[in-house]
C-alpha cells in the first residue's frame, strides 16, 4: 500500500457521493486506492462521512498514515446554507474554524494536503485570496497540512501565487476539458515548478473524447476500456487523475491502468484532441 509520504498517482474523489460517501471510500481503499479527496463544503460533500470511513478503517488496521487524505477550505460563495464556519468573521478566522472542523471530521490531527477550493476572483488575486492563502500557509507551518494548494485556479493566477506566496503552492486541482488543451498552460506552470497537478472531471467532461476514434483505436489495441486509456493518458502527461466510480468493478477497472502503457504517439494524439 502506498505511504503517505510519497505523493499519489491516482485519487478518489468523493464528490456528489452523499450517503453512499464512507461506503464508498471503505470500497475504494479495500479495492486498492490509497488517495481520498474531499472538502468541507456541504453542499458537494459529505466530510464527516469521509471521516466515518477512515475511523473504520482504522479500527480494521489500515494505518492513517497509509493513506493520503485531502481536503479543502470553500469561500463563502462556494456553500449553501450549510457554511462550516461563521461567514461573519474574519477570513483568517474563517479558515481556522473550517480547518479544525475538518480535522474532527477526519478523526485525524493532520491532513497531508490542504486546498483553497478556489480564488475569489476569476481575473487575479485578490485582497481575499492573500488573506487565505496567509491563514493556510499557517496551517502548513504548523504541520497539520503537509502540502498546500490551490483548485479551480487558471494560469494568471497560479503565476502570481506562485511568484508571491510565502509558501509556494505544492498542488493544483483543476477540471480538465479536452477542448481547452486538457489545461495545457497551468500543467506547463505546474511542470516547471514541480507542482502536483491533479486533474478532476476527466471522464465527465470529455464524453465526446471517450467515443474518439483515437481514444477507441488504443482501447482496442489494449483491450480496455476507453475510460482506461484517458486515466492512463492522463498519467502519461503528468496528472494525478481522480476518480469518482461509484462500483468495485470501475475501481478495479481504474486501478488497472497501471497494468497499461500508451506509446508517444497515442498520447500526442490524444492530446490534440478538442473534444
Amino acid at each position: 500500500m502506498e505511504v503517505a509520504s510519497t505523493p499519489p498517482t491516482f485519487i478518489y474523489g468523493t464528490a456528489w457521493k452523499k450517503d453512499a460517501t464512507a461506503e464508498l471510500v471503505k470500497l475504494a481503499v479495500g479495492t486498492g486506492f490509497c488517495a481520498i479527496d474531499t472538502a468541507n463544503q456541504p453542499f458537494h460533500y459529505d466530510e464527516p462521512l469521509t471521516g466515518e470511513a477512515l475511523k473504520a478503517l482504522a479500527d480494521e488496521g489500515v494505518a492513517r498514515r497509509s493513506l493520503f487524505v485531502q481536503t479543502k477550505f470553500t469561500p463563502v460563495d462556494g456553500h449553501d446554507h450549510r457554511v462550516p464556519y461563521d461567514p461573519e468573521l474574519p477570513l483568517k478566522s474563517q479558515v481556522s474554524q473550517s480547518f479544525e472542523s475538518s480535522l474532527r471530521h477526519l478523526y485525524s490531527d493532520y491532513v497531508d494536503s490542504y486546498l483553497l477550493h478556489g480564488p475569489y476572483t476569476s481575473k487575479g488575486l485578490g485582497t481575499s485570496d492573500w488573506e487565505v492563502w496567509g491563514a493556510i500557509e499557517e496551517i502548513h507551518r504548523s504541520g497539520r497540512a503537509r502540502m498546500i494548494g490551490i483548485s479551480n485556479v487558471n494560469a494568471e493566477q497560479l503565476t502570481l501565487l506562485w511568484a508571491d506566496a510565502g509558501i509556494k503552492p505544492m498542488v493544483v486541482q483543476n477540471r480538465c476539458y479536452a477542448n481547452r488543451g486538457w489545461d495545457r498552460k497551468v500543467r506547463e506552470i505546474c511542470r516547471e515548478h514541480g507542482i502536483m497537478y491533479q486533474g478532476f472531471s476527466l471522464l465527465t467532461a470529455n464524453r465526446n473524447v471517450l467515443r474518439h476514434p483515437i481514444v477507441l483505436s488504443v482501447a482496442r489495441r489494449l483491450g480496455v476500456q476507453a475510460e482506461q486509456v484517458i486515466f492512463r493518458f492522463a498519467m502519461q502527461v503528468g496528472m494525478v487523475p481522480l476518480t469518482g466510480t461509484k462500483t468495485e468493478p470501475h475501481m478495479k477497472e481504474d486501478l488497472g491502468v497501471y497494468d497499461i502503457a500508451l506509446t508517444q504517439d497515442e498520447v500526442d494524439l490524444i492530446e490534440s484532441i478538442e473534444g
